[in-house]
């Protein structure tokens, strides 16, 4: 998983959740505001910690994770 520095997993933090640089804030609380609107000026203020790259670096990851193969169901087969 190359190119995601800023998403972090630790058994100890969160519970080994994907987080922001070792913070307790998780990558999908980020994705969750981004997807309910919130603008990244307003989550920066909400949490100062965070840097722009960091809310990109979520919705990067988000892609990537979503990024997969579905494969039609042969006829009958359900």
């Amino acid at each position: 998983m190359s190119g995601f520095e800023r998403i972090t997993f630790d058994p100890k933090v969160m519970g080994g959740r994907a987080c922001i640089r070792g913070q307790r804030i998780t990558a999908s609380l980020i994705l969750n505001l981004v997807a309910n609107s919130m603008e990244v000026a307003e989550i920066l203020r909400a949490y100062p910690t965070l840097e722009a790259e960091d809310v990109r670096q979520v919705l990067k990851y988000a892609a990537w994770l979503a990024d997969e193969s579905v494969l039609p169901a042969e006829a009958g087969s359900a």
